[in-house]
């Protein structure tokens, strides 16, 4: 038998040793893959989309690329780390260093092949329904086929391939550095209890307490300046807190008999502060990479939210028309249009007077005008008598203006100065800031105004889906600055920003993925020594239902204490974030993180039913 036909059996007759690293480097190549068939799709690159979403998508491939560059890493040292003692044996029969590296080197690339084809297999085989999916997430204007996607399949083959071969160099590089009786011992636990050191463990309480409390505390502006210090203490903060907090909470939990003597508990705290103690870093990096994706995802919805509503906000009308100098033709060409793509719409128009009161320049309106556009969006209309004047706020915006207005008079021909009182609240006209209502009567007594804008608005009732193609239509023939269409504009959002959203969950998920393959990892790490253990206890009694329930929670504490860490982390993030817009991301930030714990109860049920079928094997 040749050396190279020994590294491939190698492979071949351990694949269930082999299958967890090829499973998840396939999963890393298909990501990567099925990113480089949407990227690389003609509808995308041939587009005359944005240039800096383009060179987004270039980015984000690259930022899939150097993480996969690191999983992988991670992933190949995880798996070694499970094969010290096989190593060790291989060496003591004679095998020298240098064949043993080359060995590594022969079965990463063996895997690493295969994997790569299977990633692109599988890319192909479900690249149909990502561009499904793409196609009803985002809006462009050519449909998203399905193509042969050649130069796709060469840059994930060929970047993959030489991914693979310097991370094979690059670890066999590292074993050289082993010894012989290190490798024969594997993995063995540290002799000692470990200990946290007081302070430390205090430092954790105070540094994410205080990160959180900054966090949250801060608005507007201050959020940008505050994200760095509160991000690096945070950091910080958590990983004293796998590494030191942790330990402290189990040591004395230990101490207390009525739970460390309750049921199985004993057995469940017997190691535990030492799994917690060796998996610390593991624990940091996944609560980290996680609190990432949650973030990054949790923002990339709510600032299309954001926008999203702000627009609906702050233009009620489908369709509206605001100049100076008042242009027949263009509102009759609105008509037109709006008749020619079989809508029906209700129309109003008025003349928006401006007057200088106090050095400000502020819009008064009369009471009918008010109530006609008033009625046009289905709001309660008004009431204003002789003398009286009302504030008007627009609706979901808080101009700052409504306190100085309520301070200011209103002088007319007549010599009377009228008095705000009150504030109401609408939409009904346009504004850039507060303005004024005053009674007919008290409006036709006012000075000539400074200036007069011509404003039309039209409310679609019936064709609403043909508004896109009337707006693209009109604004071919009036000016945007005086005309605005409200669907139009936010469709023109959603093509741009729904290929940013898109790529962003594909980073997101690749993330988050990775993070419970990094914990897949580290628990198979330990599942020798988890055979050997529960096969002696098993033989003092212990039942097969009290083995799955240790299993269980065992299995629990390493997936979901740095998932419960990051889901705190990121719904501290949000909040932080929805204090920066003065927007509400509660809905959003609730619906990202369920998702996610959705996905990662799904991941641990599966993952503790075979590591428990496993561990029930040796019994």
């Amino acid at each position: 038998m040749t050396f190279r036909r020994f590294a491939f059996n190698n492979v071949i007759r351990n694949k269930r040793m082999y299958a967890a690293y090829f499973l998840s480097s396939m999963f890393t190549v298909m990501v990567f893959f099925t990113f480089a068939i949407f990227a690389f799709h003609p509808a995308i690159s041939g587009s005359d989309m944005n240039s800096y979403v383009q060179e987004g998508m270039k980015i984000a491939g690259g930022i899939i690329y150097v993480f996969s560059f690191f999983f992988i890493l991670y992933s190949m040292s995880s798996f070694l780390g499970t094969r010290k003692k096989e190593l060790g044996l291989l060496m003591m029969q004679g095998m020298s260093v240098r064949q043993v590296r080359v060995m590594i080197l022969m079965e990463n690339m063996v895997i690493g092949f295969f994997a790569t084809l299977a990633g692109i297999i599988l890319g192909l085989i479900f690249s149909k329904v990502i561009l499904l999916i793409a196609e009803n997430v985002l809006v462009l204007e050519n449909n998203l086929n399905f193509y042969l996607p050649i130069q796709a399949v060469i840059i994930t083959f060929i970047s993959f391939i030489v991914l693979f071969f310097f991370i094979s160099l690059f670890v066999s590089y590292i074993l050289r550095s082993r010894k012989l009786i290190d490798l024969i011992k594997g993995n063995k636990k540290s002799k000692g209890e470990p200990r946290a050191n007081i302070f430390l463990t205090i430092a954790a309480v105070l540094l994410i307490g205080v990160g959180y409390a900054a966090a949250l505390i801060v608005k507007g502006a201050a959020v940008i300046v505050a994200m760095l210090p509160v991000v690096i203490v945070v950091i910080i903060g958590t990983y004293l807190l796998f590494t030191q907090l942790s330990v402290y909470i189990i040591r004395n939990l230990k101490k207390n008999n009525n739970i460390f003597w309750r049921k199985t508990n004993m057995i469940l705290f017997s190691d535990l502060s030492f799994r917690m103690k060796d998996n610390a870093r593991t624990f940091f990096m996944v609560a980290i990479i996680s609190t990432v994706a949650f973030s990054a995802i949790g923002t990339l919805f709510g600032f299309q939210t954001f926008l999203t509503e702000g627009l609906k906000n702050n233009n009620p009308y489908t369709f509206t028309y605001k100049t100076i100098t008042q242009d027949k033709e263009e509102v009759a060409f609105i008509n037109e249009t709006i008749k020619e793509e079989k809508m029906e719409a209700k129309q109003e128009q008025t003349k928006l007077s401006y007057y200088e009161i106090d050095q400000d320049v502020i819009l008064i309106a009369s009471e009918s005008d008010f109530n006609r556009f008033a009625a046009l969006l289905g709001e309660d209309t008004i009431d204003v008598g002789n003398g009286q004047v009302k504030v008007v706020e627009f609706t979901g915006n808080e101009f700052g203006q409504t306190e100085e207005l309520l301070k200011q008079s209103i002088k007319l021909n007549s010599g009377t100065s009228l008095i705000p009182q009150e504030v109401i609240y609408s939409k009904a006209l346009p504004a850039t800031d507060s303005y004024y209502v005053v009674s007919d009567q008290d409006f036709g007594e006012l000075p000539a105004p400074l200036s007069v804008d011509s404003y039309y608005a039209w409310q679609v009732t019936e064709g609403q889906e043909s508004i896109i193609a009337a707006s693209k239509k009109i604004e071919e023939v009036v000016p945007p600055s005086e005309f605005y269409a409200k669907d139009y504009s936010i469709y023109q959002l959603n093509k741009e920003y729904g290929l940013v959203l898109f790529v962003g969950l594909f980073i997101g998920i690749v993330f988050f993925v990775s993070a419970g393959s990094f914990l897949y990892f580290r628990l198979y790490a330990d599942l020798d020594e988890d055979k050997q253990k529960f096969r002696s206890i098993a033989k003092m009694g212990l039942t097969e239902k009290e083995l799955k329930t240790v299993l269980t929670r065992q299995t629990a504490i390493l997936f979901f204490t740095p998932i419960l860490v990051a889901l705190i982390h990121g719904a501290v993030a949000l909040t932080s974030l929805s204090h920066l817009f003065y927007y509400d991301l509660t809905k959003i930030s609730t619906a990202v993180l369920g998702v996610f714990t959705f996905i990662q109860i799904i991941y641990f049920s599966i993952v503790r039913y075979f590591y428990t079928k496993q561990v029930k094997s040796v019994l």
